[in-house]
């Protein structure tokens, strides 16, 4: 049963692998309605990570996935144009699922809730989900054949 009405989670979403699912698992299990922030194509290149699909076709690839996995259920996907968007602000989001490696951010979010009078986001952490070789799965590691979408490795891969 749902703990919290609305629910944010964000993340690029391409190569759709085990690390997103768990998130969005987590998401749909505690959550009502669900805010799914996927950052688009000029802040991928911002953050200098490495370019795969581009916005669309990760948004359909994650809609496809929602349908059949969570279907029925309430979701709104946003752009992200930065780590957080505007959606976040909105006063009835009352939760944000994160992993590990995204928490350190989320006091930054809190605290401009806090400057607009909006109550602080509850953090909900997932474990860091990582591949066989104990590296953490990434759309980097699938785009580079290291690792597949489920987190077994295809190659050697040097910590």
């Amino acid at each position: 049963m749902a703990r919290y009405n609305t629910v944010a989670v964000g993340g690029t979403f391409d190569h759709l692998h085990k690390g997103h699912k768990t998130l969005l698992t987590k998401a749909f299990n505690i959550g009502k309605n669900v805010l799914i922030g996927i950052t688009s194509d000029s802040f991928i290149i911002k953050l200098g990570k490495r370019k795969g699909n581009n916005y669309n076709t990760r948004v359909n690839n994650l809609e496809s996935y929602l349908q059949s996995n969570f279907l029925g259920r309430k979701y709104e996907i946003t752009k992200l144009d930065d780590y957080f968007g505007d959606q976040i602000y909105k006063k009835e989001v009352e939760a944000i699922v994160v992993s590990e490696e995204t928490q350190k951010r989320i006091k930054l979010v809190n605290d401009i809730r806090e400057k607009k009078e909006l109550s602080p986001l509850r953090i909900i952490l997932i474990d860091t989900i990582v591949a066989d070789d104990g590296v953490p799965i990434s759309s980097t590691r699938i785009k580079l054949g290291e690792v597949d979408n489920e987190g077994r490795c295809v190659k050697k891969y040097k910590k």
